[in-house]
């Protein structure tokens, strides 16, 4: 199992943890997310900030491009920079 699935499936476990709760899929990706962006933060200071931004802009102007990326993210010995 790559890297990013295991955060999918950590991702579906929250899921079902909320149950039948309203808006479950975005509360469990706002989970996800502040984890990550604290990460960002953590280890790459502003260099990671600038890096969340990159990928923040792809999901709003080349969404084709981070599906790729994602794509490329799930398949073994492969990684983000054959997108």
């Amino acid at each position: 199992m790559t890297p990013l699935e295991k955060v999918e499936a950590l991702y579906d476990e929250l899921v079902t943890h909320y149950g039948e709760g309203e808006d479950r899929e975005i509360r469990a990706a706002a989970k996800l997310l502040i984890v990550a962006l604290a990460k960002f933060k953590e280890h790459g200071g502003t260099r990671g900030i600038a890096l969340a931004d990159e990928y923040l802009d792809l999901l709003k102007y080349d969404p084709e491009k981070l599906e790729r990326i994602l794509h490329s993210s799930r398949s073994e010995g492969s990684g983000p920079w054959l997108a």
